[in-house]
């Protein structure tokens, strides 16, 4: 794929692990609105911003009848220890093995750094896309707001 996913694509096979047990997979975006954070590496200094900044607004995402969350190319067991660090809620997904296999099919891999791109997708009821942003580059931190605009323009 060339580029990050854009609005009106169905969404591709996804195949992501959870710490819980059972894998999240393209089955899980139906019936409800879907917001997938690709972050590039847990405990970095960016990485651990957008998640605050994301999970002080949840009830914002919950307002609006999204389900956020968090994907990287780190192991379920490195993410554990991240949210845990940062006293947040925001679930997350594991594209560890195959590594990036999920972020590719999206277009949110970088290859030249070995994990996700810093990206945001989101999947209406039907898992089609009906957002997409590719940051300008993975310290670009892109606000909440970006995200709750895009899920207030799906809607209406």
């Amino acid at each position: 794929m060339s580029g990050l996913i854009r609005p009106g694509a169905p969404a591709p096979e996804i195949s992501l692990a959870t710490h819980e047990g059972p894998r999240f997979t393209e089955a899980d975006l139906l019936g409800r609105t879907t917001v997938l954070v690709f972050y590039p590496s847990a405990f970095s200094p960016v990485c651990s911003d957008q998640l605050q900044i994301y999970d002080e607004v949840g009830d914002e995402f919950a307002r609006r009848g999204a389900a956020l969350y968090g994907v990287s190319t780190d192991s379920t067991w490195t993410q554990r220890a991240f949210v845990e660090h940062l006293r947040v809620s925001i679930p997350q997904l594991s594209d560890f093995e195959p590594k990036g296999a999920t972020s590719r099919r999206l277009g949110a891999y970088l290859e030249s750094a070995g994990t996700t791109n810093r990206a945001i997708v989101v999947f209406g009821p039907d898992a089609v896309v009906r957002w997409s942003h590719l940051a300008a580059s993975p310290a670009e931190l892109p606000g909440a707001n970006l995200i709750l605009d895009a899920l207030d323009a799906a809607s209406s």
